[in-house]
């Protein structure tokens, strides 16, 4: 089959790109005549799911993305807010599951490099990378290597930048064992009136292309990355990037240093799909034209066509349109760091886009059907089946075989997902340019504004076997955790990122739980005013037809007024009482404890919205008065692992009892929502207790901070303790024995 970039694309070709039959009669219907391979080759990334989200524009739709505060929303290389000062924060998530997945290392490494740069086009300096980590099964011949590849990839590009990684979260599960997920976050802080925008609008200014030189590596990264797996998906391997931090760092500071000035108009980076979606969204986003040189581009390869310059998703580059005349200056910026600059096209008022090759046009296509006249999709669904709530007898056992305090805690805390993720965070810088306050162990990263008293908190959640159990209900969960993550270290909550990582959308079944799902985040973000500014759709999530856990990321900012009045679970200390606020129902259906001790599932949580803010705006309060200085939310492993993580984190021990009507089980390991364990002094205990019955919240002192054990005494006085040394041991010591193993 030919690849002469001007010889005619056919269906087969098409269909090898990733077009269905359907989509290829519609370009010859658009165009009213056959592509040549490079115009099909560039129908095929735009209308890629990676590129057109064409299975979800319909349903994103749902989501609330404005507020006050929101200077930019969905549509821009990432979400703006204003957060005082005269500043704003900027800021997105990405997915680069694929790639993570058949070549790990750069995979992760490019992932991180792609955030960066959609942060930093905008005008903002990158304060903080997080990352969402899902892998396979322990006992997955993979899993190993794929942990340490994709762990070494993302701090070798982080640590390298300079950008200090803050925050994330890991699990394990058997669905992922063909698909993982790697998920990255990425804030910057810009001024408030110099934020840039992608819009090429006007005739006749010059387009120029700064960074790296244009290789063959990853050519139809985008389709590849909007297409099931098979078993011979190592096969794809030349799809996938190789990323430079080094280079990415002199990129951000030249363009930062151009920024400066007023020499720009536009500026987008080469992400998916590079030349072509950078060049095509800067054009139709300022209702433009836009004609390229292609014998212009920087080349790394002899010999490349147009459908190679086209398709490349070679990493560290830029395209910017800049005012008339001013591109001497671009130029001596960009040398000064070493980069290369060209102007490589012009943009026009002719609403197309054309292509140049050694004197000919290669390519001239209008503009409408690549961007906003793409497909859009409103794919049969079917509601998805809810999980089967736990039967009378699995609730009995779990009350009857409960096998005692510390044997439940200890295998608990050193299970996969609850088991410290240290071993990985310590292999990130988390404290590169000084401003990083509270990092991985905080249920939400801090980084102080500078030269402020003042910081923004930021957090990534889902729980994805909720999502699974009941997508709706899961939807709003991941929301709302992320929300409760936010308070519960004292930051008002502003604004989401979203990364939605299902499997097929052509199945009904994949495509009903990603309706339910975004229905549920919607309802949450209106509840608790919680806009969606930016985010990132990741489909395809699937191998052999056996698709991932529903795994709708989020990532929540917020900001801290006042830093002497924040919250931390590291700042308990001895003497403290420790206050459960919210109602303990015991909901074990879902819960890790379920799982890891019994094997069961079961329904997952409801969450009541009305009470989320309720009990949120209590907890902030509380913080912002300067109360309490210890919190910590309840979500996986319920009451008893917030207060083991608590306890480790402070190096403290604490002492838990109950006489309630709750069984042992229910009471320290139910997933109830909306809840959080809060330390503060005995002098300060009367005020809650006056301000939680003002309010209507419902709490329960539940133990002190003492010590050197986590111990607990139930319903029938039998005390229980556990070292804080052997717990520390369980805890800490899973992953770093699971990495030692052998291959």
């Amino acid at each position: 089959m030919s690849l002469d970039p001007v010889a005619p694309g056919t269906l087969a070709l098409a269909e090898e790109f990733g077009l269905s039959k359907d989509e290829y009669q519609l370009i010859l219907a658009k165009l009213g005549r056959t592509p040549n391979v490079t115009e099909l080759g560039i129908f095929s990334v735009m209308w890629s799911e990676h590129c057109s989200y064409k299975s979800t524009r319909v349903h994103l739709a749902k989501f609330p993305t404005k507020a006050p505060h929101v200077i930019y929303g969905p549509g821009e290389n990432a979400g703006a807010i204003d957060i005082g000062g005269g500043l704003a924060a900027i800021f997105k998530m990405e997915s680069h599951n694929h790639p993570s997945f058949i070549e790990p290392y750069q995979g992760a490494a490019t992932g991180v490099g792609g955030i960066l740069r959609d942060v930093f086009t905008m005008g903002a300096r990158p304060v903080a990378l997080m990352n969402a980590l899902r892998f396979g099964a322990p006992e997955h011949p993979k899993t190993r290597r794929l942990v340490d590849g994709v762990v070494s990839g993302i701090a070798g590009y982080g640590n390298c930048v300079g950008v200090p990684t803050v925050g994330g979260e890991t699990n394990f599960d058997a669905r992922y064992n063909g698909n993982i997920l790697v998920n990255v976050f990425c804030l910057g802080i810009a001024p408030r009136d110099r934020i840039f925008t992608s819009a090429a609008k006007g005739a006749g200014n010059p387009v120029v292309y700064v960074g790296a030189k244009t290789g063959r590596d990853g050519i139809h990264g985008a389709t590849m990355a909007s297409a099931e797996f098979s078993d011979d998906s190592e096969a794809q391997r030349p799809t996938v990037q190789v990323g430079d931090p080094f280079l990415e760092k002199l990129l951000i500071e030249a363009c930062l240093e151009l920024m400066a000035t007023d020499a720009i108009i536009g500026i987008q980076d080469m992400g998916a799909a590079g030349l072509t979606s950078s060049s095509v969204e800067m054009a139709s986003k300022g209702e433009a034209g836009i004609e390229l040189d292609l014998d212009k581009v920087p080349a790394r390869e002899e010999g490349m066509t147009p459908y190679e310059f086209m398709l490349s998703e070679s990493q560290e580059r830029m395209l910017m349109v800049l005012k008339p005349g001013r591109e001497p200056e671009a130029k001596r910026i960009f040398d000064k760091w070493g980069l290369d600059a060209a102007v490589i096209g012009v943009t026009t008022d002719t609403g197309r886009l054309a292509l140049r090759w050694h004197g000919d046009i290669v390519c001239d296509l209008p503009l409408g059907p690549l961007a906003d006249e793409a497909p859009k999709y409103e794919r049969p669904y079917v509601q998805p089946l809810k999980a089967i709530p736990l039967t009378h007898a699995e609730e009995a056992r779990l009350v009857s075989d409960y096998p005692g305090f510390a044997a439940s805690i200890a295998k608990l805390m050193a299970s996969p997902d609850m088991a410290s993720k240290r071993w990985i965070w310590e292999q990130y810088d988390r404290h590169v340019m000084g401003d990083t306050v509270a990092d991985s162990g905080s249920d939400a990263a801090i980084v102080r504004l500078y030269g402020t008293p003042r910081a923004l908190a930021m957090t990534c959640d889902v729980t994805p076997r909720y999502v699974e159990a009941d997508a709706y209900e899961g939807g709003k969960q991941a929301v709302a955790e992320a929300w409760r993550n936010l308070t519960a270290v004292g930051a008002k909550p502003l604004a989401v990122t979203d990364n939605l990582n299902f499997g097929n959308p052509q199945r009904p079944e994949i495509m009903g739980q990603i309706v339910e799902a975004i229905e549920g985040m919607a309802e949450a973000c209106r509840a608790l005013a919680f806009p969606v500014i930016s985010g990132n759709v990741s489909l395809y999530n699937e191998t052999n037809g056996q698709a991932i856990l529903p795994t709708p990321a989020i990532g929540g900012v917020g900001v801290i007024d006042n830093l002497e009045r924040r919250a931390t679970a590291d700042a308990l200390k001895s003497g403290d009482v420790v206050v459960l606020v919210g109602d303990a129902d015991g909901h074990l259906g879902q819960s890790l404890y379920a799982r890891e001790l019994f094997g069961f599932g079961g329904a997952a949580p409801k969450v009541d919205l009305t009470l989320e803010k309720k009990n949120g705006d209590f907890v902030r309060a509380l913080i912002a008065d300067g109360l309490v200085r210890a919190a910590h939310d309840l979500s996986d492993g319920g009451l008893a692992s917030a207060a083991a993580e608590m306890a480790l984190s402070a190096d403290v021990g604490v002492k838990l009892g109950y006489q309630g009507d709750l069984s042992d089980a229910a009471f320290l390991y139910g997933e109830d929502q909306a809840r959080y364990l809060v330390a503060l002094r005995p002098e300060a205990l009367q005020t809650l207790e006056r301000r939680a019955r003002e309010a209507g919240v419902s709490f329960l002192v539940v133990g002190e901070a003492e010590g050197r054990d986590l111990s607990y005494i139930g319903a029938a006085g039998n005390r229980e303790s556990l070292s804080l040394e052997d717990l520390r041991k369980a805890h800490e010591g899973w992953l770093p024995a699971y990495m030692k193993a052998a291959h």
